[in-house]
Order: structure tokens, then sequence, then C-alpha cells
């Protein structure tokens, strides 16, 4: 099964379920769609993230490992993250593995530089009240 959410031509959005990609599109094409909400027979597909399965989620308490792991391994440098990776990138710091803050445009000059980041999924304990 798959849930798509549809947009009709009023801009009405709705989600509906399908036995798969191919039964949308043989419905769609047959003209047997129609808006939940005004009736209307001109839908579409709305831009959409895909579901992760429950099978594909973490399992019960990987994150505080990851957590645990970061933060055993790592050195929390706080909101001087940009600069400390730039200057281990440009070799005028030494390699070390760090973790902290940056703002967004931190982190896309970071990333237009070829200079590797990640996002983590957890605020660091040092950080958290």
């Amino acid at each position: 099964m798959i849930r798509y959410t549809l947009t009709c031509e009023n801009a009405h959005r709705f989600d509906s379920w399908f036995q798969n990609a191919d039964a949308f599109q043989a419905l769609a094409d047959a003209g047997r769609l129609s808006c939940a909400i005004c009736n209307s027979a001109n839908i579409s597909k709305s831009i959409m993230a895909p579901m992760v399965a429950a099978r594909d989620a973490p399992a019960p308490g990987s994150l505080e490992k990851l957590r645990d792991h970061v933060e055993k391994t790592s050195t929390y440098v706080g909101s001087t993250f940009a600069k400390e990776a730039r200057a281990m990138h440009d070799g005028e710091a030494p390699d070390r593995a760090i973790y902290g803050e940056a703002t967004r445009g931190e982190v896309r000059a970071l990333i237009s530089d070829n200079i590797p980041v990640l996002p983590l999924p957890f605020v660091p304990r040092k950080r958290s009240n």
C-alpha cells in the first residue's frame, strides 16, 4: 500500500491510499479520481517525502547509544564548531573528532568549501539545561 497526498485544481489537499503506484496511475488515466472536498476530477500528486517503515527505525535506546559514543569520543566545541572545523581542514589545528553548534550560514559555508559536516540527531547534553 502507498499513501499519496493529492491536490485538485481548486488547491484542496487530501490523502488517499492505493495498492501501488501503478494502481494510482491506472485510476488517474481512467479519470476515476476525484477531490474528496469538491469532487473535481482534475487531480495530481503533491510533492511528498517517503515514509520510513517502522522496521527501519532506530532500535530503542540506539539514539542514546549514539549520543554516548559521540560524547565519549569527541570534543565539544560549542559555538566555535565552524571555526574549529575550518582550522582542522586548513591544517591550522590538529585533526580530532569534534561536535558543537553552527548557524545555517556557517554550515553552508563549510559545505561549499568541501569541509565535511553532519547534523547530529540529538541536542548535546552540554547544551541542555
